[in-house]
């Protein structure tokens, strides 16, 4: 899932970025989300440490509560993302060099002034093929919405009860798709363990395994107790050898 974070105290601008968002967008039957703030409060930053998938951030440099370039450090460093994408769209086109060599891997440094809106429409085109490159994803069309999950967001896929359908569960939210377990399975890698017939989960997201109580709790604190015999024995021999 596309995940656009824009940050600007001025309302009539962040509408401009987040017009030019929606029009590229609507070329694409992508899921995705856009997330406004006027300044870099509590609630961004909650959104910032939420694991919601691929983000991209729009940075004004200079806002009346805080800095982009603050807000970009506290992204790198604090969060450790280096994954995210981060553009800073400012007005004060002096801290361009100040903003490139922070060593904070902006994608780049977009003036107000400066044929702003086809700049914005270059670089979405880049966010969008960064996007489709970088992450082993999920990928599938359901009712005329593409959707591209990366893998390392999936906590366990579950088939649908009477139905041809899975329904994933993420760290963003729950999903559903028009397929088999058996050929979804096919899109994973090995960090996916098949512990029964309707359930697949990611290794990576287990928290605690009860093997009295035959309990997968995952990270995000959800749990199943949906696991085959073979499959038990194969999480036992999985958190044995992981711990």
């Amino acid at each position: 899932m596309l995940n656009f974070v824009v940050c600007d105290d001025e309302k009539e601008f962040r509408e401009v970025i987040i017009k030019e968002i929606e029009k590229f967008m609507m070329n694409y039957d992508v899921n995705y989300k856009v997330y406004q703030f006027e300044t870099y409060d509590e609630d961004f930053e909650k959104v910032a440490r939420s694991d919601l998938g691929f983000k991209v951030y729009f940075f004004d440099i200079k806002t009346k509560n805080g800095s982009g370039l603050d807000a970009a450090r506290f992204i790198r460093e604090e969060l450790e993302d280096w994954n995210s994408i981060i553009v800073i769209v400012t007005a004060f086109a002096e801290y361009r060099y100040e903003a490139l060599s922070n060593r904070l891997y902006l994608l780049d440094f977009i003036s107000k002034f400066d044929n702003c809106k086809a700049k914005i429409k270059e670089i979405l085109k880049i966010i969008y093929k960064n996007y489709n490159s970088r992450e082993k994803c999920l990928s599938y069309e359901y009712n005329y919405t593409f959707y591209k999950i990366e893998l390392k967001n999936i906590i366990f896929i579950e088939k649908e009860q009477d139905s041809k359908r899975c329904i994933i569960y993420t760290t963003y939210g729950t999903f559903k798709a028009p397929f088999t377990l058996v050929s979804i399975a096919k899109q994973l890698d090995k960090r996916f363990l098949k512990v029964h017939k309707s359930l697949i989960l990611n290794t990576d997201k287990i928290s605690t395994y009860n093997t009295k109580e035959n309990e997968v709790v995952f990270s995000n604190g959800m749990s199943t107790n949906l696991i085959s015999r073979s499959g038990r024995k194969e999480l036992i021999n999985y958190v044995a050898n992981n711990n």
